[in-house]
């Protein structure tokens, strides 16, 4: 079968639903857990140190401990300014809070400090909440005496609505104006919009930074080199200070951290930011060449690295370009078109293995009579496996199925390529176009199919029959092949190798569709007749048994023979529902005769197709239990090609039939292809020799032989042997001389109602010359 490879609408339908689900999903807002899960991921793939430009004095616990008291004096300050201006540090700035006057002199101090220190000093400004039940925002600004000789930052850290601090302003604007904040001012970003922000970029290791405790630097107890040219940031890391918050993969760190992370960032420039158009622009294409991809190996690679690909492209930008881009539209896109390619494509496999057969691949009824099936031609022509069921017992299913697919090709060798289609499991059909050149192809193929097809390292002979329907105007496809079938079938039964389906046979069908339907009325109104046909027990004289047989007083057609309504029922699934009914009466008509004094066997025919039906099995159960008559009196014939098709369950199925107590005749017996060594595995009682062997066996040397050598056998085996088709007295001396048990036929007596079975009990029929 051809790979489910999507329409071009359903592909074009499916980017269009991709992206609108994108926008809305991106517009809407439920994208920004995503975006964040791919920034996190996109941060831990690029993690790298922090330079070696910035530094930080942390205000720790230690330092906390050493200075018991907060605000700390100012002086402290002090000391550390000037330590740093002596160590050569490029600039120091302050995560602090400067907004509250302490003790005057230590103000001034620190004033003094600032003015006369040659490194720039970068003072912190920030916003909080007004509270006391007043709206907005205070600006904390220093003191003026410190604002004076520094320049002033703001520090503001507002986290995201989840309480994550993803990104750090630009510069704001506190007491009317614009100011840079702290991590532009120490990065010496000059350009940057007020109220404006930026990514910061976890990618770097908040654990590279280095750090001194405030007390060592305020004391002198450090490496002046390890301060030379850096810009140092002092603030508080102690954890009773609080200053803490919550960042992408790195859980919750200290604000002056997250200062100096924001500043590396900026080292690099002010990161770019491309949105999410592009990324979706890209999804989008790769969408497009996955919906187009037929090879499902190819897909799952394609859906695999398709998100992939747009990952990995944004990660490369950011590291190598510091730009940055909104990835969720995409990688919403990708997954959609990915559900929406696997979806679409199930649907379409599932259509095409509707439209195909399993076993061998090719096109079945659906795809030639659905609505994708040829319309054009001049008819169908039917290929009928006439062996069919012998094949499959022989080879199997699957070689079977093989062999099958060996014949559609020495087909389609003769028909050109045409298209050939498995309709039934013994049947393969083709369009043919022109009458005229039929019989000759036909006649090729008959000559190609000579030799055996070799499949499973065996030849095997096939043989077809073969029938044709011409198309009429404006006739269905279905009823087109209902047509190129049933002439196959004709073909098959006539035993000639082709036929055409005429007027007639429609005639033949509108006329076996009237007796189907009215064949279950019948039975319920007892329009179906039973009648016996007795069987002569050839030791006693005595008519032992009686065959059940049917006949229809049709109410308009008179009296129908079983060959017109027996194949029929078969054929529709009714066979059940008139075997009971024949059972039933048959019991029924033993109660009555052994009440009036007559002890015998009744024999009622049993379909191929109920041996093993257990729904029959079970209501056959019911009916003898109920019915109270001793089921040794039943007998079910059962015919020899029934029993040998699969002997393991027709062995199972008479064992059922064995344990309520009825006794099983093999039927016909000689018709198939069984011996009696193979008969052994059945569990049998009774053996009827076909009339077609027993009519001439007084006449005619072999068939005496064959119908000997068959009782001595039979006996040997423990069965009884039922002899029918007796038609003449030689016959029946015959038989008596050979030990056959049994005769039946129109010389003991034609079928008759049951009553008159009683009239023939006695006297016993006498003993031929």
């Amino acid at each position: 079968m051809a790979p489910a490879v999507l329409p071009r609408h359903w592909r074009s339908a499916s980017l269009v639903l991709a992206g609108l689900i994108a926008l809305g999903f991106t517009l809407l807002g439920p994208s920004q857990f995503v975006e964040h899960s791919l920034e996190e991921a996109s941060a831990a793939l690029r993690r790298h140190p922090a330079s070696s430009a910035l530094r930080i004095v942390e205000i720790d616990a230690h330092s906390i401990a050493s200075i018991d008291r907060w605000p700390w004096p100012r002086r402290n300050y002090v000391a550390v300014i000037e330590r740093l201006q002596r160590a050569g540090a490029a600039s120091v700035s302050f995560d602090v809070d400067f907004s509250a006057r302490s003790n005057p002199v230590d103000d001034m101090a620190l004033g003094a400090a600032l003015a006369r220190t040659r490194m720039p000093v970068i003072l912190a400004t920030f916003s909080q909440e007004s509270g006391a039940g007043r709206s907005g925002w205070t600006d904390s600004l220093p003191v003026p005496e410190l604002r004076e000789h520094a320049t002033i930052a703001a520090v503001s850290v507002r986290p995201d609505s989840d309480g994550v601090v993803r990104r750090a302003p630009v510069g704001t604007i506190t007491d009317g104006l614009p100011r840079p904040s702290l991590s532009a001012a120490m990065a010496g970003l000059a350009n940057g919009a007020a109220d404006s922000d930026f990514p910061i970029d976890y990618a770097i290791d908040p654990d590279t930074i280095p750090r001194s405790s405030f007390i060592d630097v305020r004391d002198g107890r450090f490496d002046p080199a390890a301060f030379a040219g850096k810009h140092v940031l002092i603030g508080a890391t102690a954890i009773e200070m609080g200053d803490r918050y919550a960042v992408p993969g790195h859980g919750v760190i200290p604000g002056v951290v997250i200062q100096a992370l924001a500043a590396e960032t900026l080292r690099g420039g002010l990161p770019r930011e491309g949105g999410w158009p592009l990324p979706l622009l890209l999804a989008l294409a790769l969408g497009f060449g996955i919906l187009r991809i037929g090879n499902g190996r190819v897909l799952a690679i394609a859906v695999m690295a398709s998100p992939l690909l747009v990952f990995g492209l944004a990660v490369g930008v950011k590291a190598g370009f510091n730009w940055s881009f909104e990835l969720a539209p995409a990688m919403v896109v990708l997954a959609v078109v990915s559900a929406a390619t696997y979806a679409a494509r199930s649907w379409v496999a599932r259509q095409v293995r509707r439209s195909h057969d399993t076993a061998t691949g090719l096109p079945n009824r659906l795809a030639l009579c659905g609505p994708g099936g040829p319309r054009d031609g001049a008819g169908l022509v039917v290929a009928r496996f006439s062996d069919y069921d012998k094949l499959v017992a022989a080879l199997g299913d699957r070689t079977t199925a093989d062999l099958v697919g060996r014949v559609q090709e020495r087909i389609s060798l003769v028909t050109e390529g045409a298209t050939i289609y498995r309709v039934e499991d013994r049947a393969l059909v083709w369009v043919a176009s022109d009458e005229a050149d039929l019989q000759a192809r036909l006649a090729t193929l008959r000559t190609i199919m000579l030799p055996p097809v070799e499949v499973a390292g065996r030849r095997v002979d096939v043989a077809l029959n073969y029938g044709f329907a011409w198309r009429r105007p404006d006739e269905s496809t279905d009823h087109l092949l209902g047509r190129g079938l049933l002439a196959a079938d004709q073909a098959l039964s006539r035993g000639v190798s082709w036929n055409a389906h005429d007027d007639l046979n429609d005639e033949a069908i509108d006329r076996e569709l009237s007796l189907l339907g009215e064949l279950d009325d019948a039975i319920g109104a007892n329009e179906i007749e039973v009648v016996y046909q007795p069987k002569l027990a050839l030791a006693s004289g005595r008519i032992a048994s009686a065959e059940a047989l049917v006949r229809w007083n049709h109410r308009t057609r008179g009296r129908l023979g079983p060959d017109l309504f027996i194949p029929l029922a078969e054929r529709n699934d009714r066979i059940a529902g008139l075997t009971l009914y024949v059972l039933e009466r048959a019991i029924a008509d033993l109660g009555r005769l052994r009440a009036l004094g007559l002890e015998i066997s009744v024999a009622v025919n049993i379909s191929a197709k109920l041996v093993d039906a257990p729904d029959f099995c079970a209501a056959v159960r019911d009916l003898v239990e109920r019915s109270g008559v001793p089921t040794n009196r039943l007998i079910f014939e059962v015919t020899e090609s029934a029993a040998m098709v699969d002997v393991e369950a027709a062995a199972a199925a008479l064992d059922a039939f064995r344990e309520m107590g009825i006794s099983i005749s093999i039927d016909d017996y000689g018709t198939g292809q069984s011996t009696l060594s193979y008969l052994r595995q059945l569990p049998l009682d009774e053996l009827k020799l076909d009339r077609k062997f027993v009519q001439f066996a007084h006449l005619n040397r072999d068939d005496a032989i064959l119908v000997q050598s068959t009782v001595s056998l039979a006996h040997e085996l423990g069965l009884k042997v039922v002899a029918e088709g007796v038609e003449d007295a030689g016959c029946l001396a015959f038989l008596r001389s050979i030990g056959c048990d049994m005769a039946q036929g129109y010389l003991i007596s034609r079928p008759v109602a049951p009553d008159d079975l009683l009239a023939l009990q006695l006297p016993p029929i006498p003993h031929a010359a």
